[in-house]
């Protein structure tokens, strides 16, 4: 069979304020298309329909109508997880009915061991879990991290593999070895990060959520789809889209583009070019903007200026420094690539001239999981 793999979609996400509403709904009508053009059989999305795990009205409306429109006027069978992101109560809400439409939807681990057959594929939808969720099922105490979990989920997979079929996996977790951008969660809490990649090797394909680049991941039978618009400067670069895959004899996929209604990127120059209708009118003064100013000197109302022709800047920063001020600029980046444990422990640390006790790195640790799970992004 042939489906198209997506994930990550974090409708209702804000990039530095500004909504992308907009932008998700133009890009989710380019997979409907490409779902069509390439006439597939099934469309997966492995996890992460929401930011928050109490999404906006105008979100949930978005996602109904995207639903609705892949689902009831497309008729594409849907083979849905819940990401981390996701509230699976909420997404859950009409799930024993959707089936009868060909819309499988999985929010909880011990639904993940019934495959979803369609034609050649047996699917296992696999949606985000806590350790204590394997710790309750398998009744062991044991169970500690996702890490322990994972071997004993994927064997009872296997147990339930059929023969003369291809095996599909669809999962919403942090492969070891993968690629990180800034917009992921960066928490590394209850064992979300470093599933063994070798422990996914009996399965045909593996369709992941989580991370938010394509090439996060390149084991030859698993692929991230990463999310299909840019949530981050650090995803200036990547190319967006969504895999196409087709389950015969051998498993192949592709990687078909998507155009963003917005783009993120980076403009470079001299706060008088950038206020030169010659340079300006060249730009597409839309897109979201990191501007990267070559000047030094101290410019008055330099924000204010610059917004009034491009209204949707994210961050401008100096290249050269600011009069000496080099070194501030310099740290800024740094803790831009700190988790914000590290940065808690460096705060108390330079606060206390000592580290966090035990118990005050489990509080940190629970406080910051329970944030994640309502969807703070953590930074």
């Amino acid at each position: 069979m042939k489906f198209l793999h997506t994930a990550d979609w974090h409708i209702g996400k804000k990039l530095a304020g500004y909504d992308l509403l907009e932008d998700q709904k133009a890009v989710l009508k380019q997979i409907i298309e490409i779902a069509k053009n390439e006439e597939v059989d099934a469309i997966v999305i492995a996890g992460d329909i929401y930011d928050r795990s109490v999404p906006s009205e105008e979100s949930v409306r978005l996602v109904n109508q995207t639903i609705a429109q892949i689902n009831l006027t497309e008729k594409f069978p849907l083979l849905v997880i819940s990401g981390n992101h996701d509230s699976k109560t909420r997404l859950a809400t009409g799930a024993p009915w959707f089936s009868r439409s060909d819309y499988f939807l999985h929010t909880r681990l011990e639904e993940a061991f019934t495959p979803i057959v369609i034609k050649d594929t047996a699917f296992f939808l696999l949606p985000y879990f806590e350790p204590v969720d394997a710790r309750i099922y398998f009744d062991d105490p044991d169970i500690r991290t996702i890490q322990q979990a994972m071997p004993r989920v994927l064997e009872k997979m296997k147990d339930h593999f059929l023969q003369n079929q291809r095996h599909v996996l669809v999962s919403h977790f942090f492969v070891a070895g993968s690629m990180k951008t800034d917009s992921e969660t960066k928490l590394e809490v209850g064992g979300l990060d470093g599933i063994n990649g070798q422990l996914l090797k009996d399965f045909d394909y593996v369709a992941l959520g989580h991370l938010h680049g394509k090439n996060a991941l390149n084991l030859p039978n698993a692929r991230y789809s990463g999310s299909p618009i840019k949530y981050s400067l650090s995803e200036k670069n990547q190319e967006k889209g969504v895999w196409i895959v087709e389950t015969a004899e051998e498993t192949t996929f592709q990687f078909i583009s998507v155009s963003p209604f917005r783009d993120v990127r980076e403009l470079q120059a001299e706060f008088s070019q950038l206020l030169d209708p010659g340079f300006y009118r060249q730009q597409n003064r839309e897109d979201y903007l990191s501007i990267l100013l070559e000047d030094r000197q101290v410019i008055p109302n330099m924000m204010n200026q610059l917004r009034q022709i491009y209204p949707r800047i994210l961050q401008v920063e100096r290249i050269n420094g600011r009069e000496g001020n080099r070194r501030k600029s310099w740290k800024a980046q740094e803790i831009k690539r700190k988790s914000p444990i590290d940065l808690i422990h460096e705060f108390y640390r330079a606060i206390n001239d000592e580290s966090v006790t035990v118990h005050q790195q489990k509080w940190i640790e629970e406080t910051m999981h329970d944030l994640m799970k309502k969807g703070g992004d953590l930074r």
